[in-house]
């Protein structure tokens, strides 16, 4: 592992402070696959705004995604259409938004028809799309092993659900702000939807 490279969970469709934090670190960072797939974290779950607030968008995980599955080895559950659910979502909440429209040819396949086995895999593929967007040129590198503690920052942790992340944001116009003011931490789909090309800038 590089010494003092930053290391960065595989989120799905990740937070601005994932973003924020990697547009910091982009000469010298890892994304994790060696670790074990823990519950209840943006590894498979995003969250958009809609009009009753933040709404959870959830990749279920094939039953038996335990805390001691490694992270590559996480299947996608198909049993209900979730992609079309959480396309419809997107497609309610964001239509009205200064650049669904710009966008929506792009992340169409991963909700109409296109399926992925493992979660990494998806979360992957969507990386390099959203990298592609926002016009940041980096290169993915990742962990060859777990390691509990490394030397340089570690991201694997801090930035999840549960609690809020710490970190400067400034506003930016929300689809439903009049509503419930400006919400922190959503999803990089919310501010590339509402800011597109001007997203780069503003990470």
């Amino acid at each position: 592992m590089a010494d003092n490279a930053a290391i960065f969970p595989m989120f799905y469709l990740p937070p601005v402070a994932w973003f924020t934090k990697l547009f910091q670190h982009k000469n010298s960072f890892l994304i994790e696959q060696k670790e074990h797939f823990p519950k209840q974290t943006y590894r498979n779950r995003a969250q958009i705004y809609s009009p009753d607030g933040a709404l959870t968008l959830v990749v279920p995980v094939v039953k038996g995604a335990k805390n001691h599955t490694k992270i590559r080895d996480v299947k996608i559950c198909y049993d209900f259409n979730w992609q079309r659910q959480q396309w419809m979502s997107l497609q309610t909440y964001y239509r009205s938004s200064a650049y669904f429209e710009y966008y929506e040819a792009d992340f169409a396949p991963f909700f109409e028809g296109k399926q992925f086995d493992f979660l990494f895999d998806l979360n992957e593929a969507l990386l390099q799309l959203l990298f592609k967007l926002l016009k940041m040129k980096v290169e993915m590198d990742y962990t060859e092993e777990y390691e509990k503690v490394v030397s340089g920052q570690d991201f694997r942790q801090s930035i999840n659900p549960k609690q809020e992340y710490d970190f400067e944001q400034k506003r930016y116009f929300q689809v439903f702000d009049d509503r419930h003011g400006f919400l922190k931490n959503l999803s990089i789909v919310d501010l590339l939807f509402n800011q597109g090309p001007n997203a780069c800038n503003y990470l």
